[in-house]
């Protein structure tokens, strides 16, 4: 990487990046740092006022747990001020290349975007590899050093007003109720947002398969198991080394484990059985779950399914949207 004196202006902008993790307050080059936490592909994201989906989305994360709610709430609302409150000045955010980061990316400019604050007045540094890593997992494996070289890096850029563009019709076309306009973003090509068309078209592929009914995450979970894996913790990582990007947490991942567990067709046996899934929790392919992995039965018709994809909420044994394997779209079941 190359070096070179990073810009005078970042230590008075606000710094935005996904989560502690990454140390940008110890490069020195940040006084103000502002954390997006917040995994926008799982759970609502419907086009709803920004204070409606504030409590939406504080709702889904903290899943009725009163005190966490409040503190969760909080930590939102006071982020969100942050931004607004910073209007006239710059922004740099710090993000990753996964689905997880690029989603945050489009939430933030579109924002921006609809506060005024000009392209010009926002700076991202945003990479997807890192050189001696063989596989880069995010920011938070680079220590304060490393940070600070990358503003002299093709990773940092300053936008364009296509950029902040691009972003809003990304966050409109994953807020909207139906999902034709994935597919655009998912085709779309801009040096600024060079991650983004990857990301959608990850998004897409966790609609229920024409093949089978299945995400292409659970499809993975369960194909571990076929190959041996006893339980979950080692399914999350196997199906994990499947992607490409950094997907999902280990959290996610055992809630999606237990939602194969139930309905009158069970794809996976736990072990033991009814309690939350954990690392250690031992799984067993039923003969359905066989079945459905084959593609000879399909998992929504036989056990329905109730979850939201961005503003598209998919419900019941019969769904208007599927990931079509010949096309490699989202279309009309």
């Amino acid at each position: 990487m190359t070096e070179s004196a990073p810009d005078a202006r970042l230590p008075e902008a606000l710094h935005l990046s996904n989560g502690d993790a990454t140390d940008v307050p110890g490069t020195g080059l940040a006084r103000r740092v502002v954390y997006w936490r917040d995994v926008l592909h799982e759970g609502p994201v419907p086009e709803v006022a920004p204070a409606e989906l504030r409590r939406l989305r504080v709702d889904y994360l903290t899943a009725g747990r009163s005190a966490e709610r409040e503190a969760t709430m909080r930590a939102f609302a006071e982020r969100d001020q942050a931004v607004e409150d910073n209007r006239d000045g710059e922004y740099v955010l710090w993000f990753e290349a996964d689905l997880y980061d690029q989603l945050q990316i489009v939430e933030i400019l579109a924002r921006l975007a609809a506060l005024g604050v000009p392209a010009g007045r926002v700076t991202l540094i945003c990479i997807g590899e890192y050189p001696g890593i063989a596989r880069f997992g995010g920011l938070g494996q680079l220590t304060a050093e490393q940070l600070r070289e990358l503003p002299a890096t093709k990773a940092c850029a300053r936008l364009t007003p296509a950029a902040l563009e691009l972003a809003t019709r990304a966050w409109a076309a994953f807020r909207a109720p139906t999902p034709e306009g994935l597919a655009g973003i998912a085709a779309t090509r801009l040096g600024e947002l060079r991650f983004l068309g990857e990301a959608f078209d990850r998004l897409g592929r966790e609609y229920p398969s024409t093949r089978d009914g299945l995400s292409l995450a659970e499809r993975r979970m369960l194909a571990a198991v076929a190959a041996g894996a006893p339980d979950a913790g080692t399914a999350f990582a196997r199906a994990g080394a499947r992607e490409t990007r950094v997907f999902m947490g280990d959290r996610t991942c055992f809630e999606r484990i237990q939602g194969l567990a139930r309905g009158p067709h069970p794809l996976l046996d736990l072990d033991p059985p009814g309690g939350p899934v954990t690392r250690a929790t031992r799984l067993r392919l039923t003969e359905t779950g066989t079945r459905v992995l084959d593609g000879r039965a399909d998992q929504v018709t036989l056990n329905g399914v109730d979850r939201w994809i961005g503003g598209v909420h998919l419900r019941g044994h019969q769904v208007p949207w599927r990931w079509n394997e010949a096309t490699e779209t989202v279309t009309p079941a």
